[in-house]
């Protein structure tokens, strides 16, 4: 999960664990945050609250990165930063924040080409046009760096089968101008997966309905299915 705006003594843990979860979550206040829940069978590994090198806002490491290792995987929650504007510095930020993460994990990848690693969340990018509704409508997230900063991540040997398994569909829309009845979304959520991991994959979905109803994330599911 990100973005999930709370402190964890805030987050609705007991609201999982009524279902048969545990959660870990990351957050420091309304602007930020990430978690994961998982089955209670499952025991998390190496637990990290951000990556290393992970750079600052504001002489703040933010909640934006939470990893574990689950049975063997490691699966990273992740919510980029924004950018807010071409020349603001939270672009700058972001785009540091993508560099030292591809840098993270092309590392780990260098010293055990086996492992097994998913880069999921929030990704604040779309690298297609055809990701958006109307790519003139965007300044951010469509931009030749920030996606250049998600190529990297292809160059150092993550895939993306979501892609190919489901080829068109948005994963975001915003809640006003009635975006979501008129499908004038963004795919910007992602789940990259290590080479390893990716020839585990057998499915894939986007389940855009868990937009509708009452109070629904602006967000919907992105989920992927791995063999045993």
């Amino acid at each position: 999960m990100q973005e999930i705006k709370c402190k964890p003594e805030q987050f609705p843990i007991a609201d999982f664990e009524a279902i048969g979860y545990k959660v870990i979550a990351h957050g420091l206040n309304q602007w930020n945050g990430v978690a994961f829940a998982y089955k209670e069978h499952l025991e998390p590994q190496e637990v990290e609250f951000e990556f290393r090198s992970q750079p600052e806002f504001k002489d703040i490491v933010e909640a934006r990165a939470l990893s574990a290792v689950f049975n063997d995987v490691k699966i990273y929650s992740l919510y980029v930063p924004h950018g807010r504007g071409l020349e603001d510095p939270h672009m700058e930020y972001k785009l540091e924040f993508l560099d030292r993460l591809a840098a993270d994990v092309a590392e780990q990848l260098e010293m055990e080409p086996d492992a097994q690693i998913a880069l999921t969340g929030d990704f604040n990018i779309a690298p297609l046009d055809s990701d958006v509704f109307n790519v003139s409508y965007f300044e951010t997230h469509v931009s030749e760096p920030e996606r250049q900063a998600f190529e990297a991540f292809d160059q150092i040997g993550f895939s993306d089968k979501l892609r190919e398994l489901v080829p068109e569909q948005y994963t975001y829309w915003d809640y006003k101008d009635f975006r979501f009845p008129r499908n004038e979304g963004m795919r910007i959520d992602f789940q990259l997966t290590s080479p390893a991991l990716t020839e585990r994959v057998v499915g894939a979905s986007i389940e855009r309905d868990e937009r509708k109803g009452e109070g629904p994330s602006d967000h919907v599911p992105v989920i992927v299915a791995l063999s045993d």
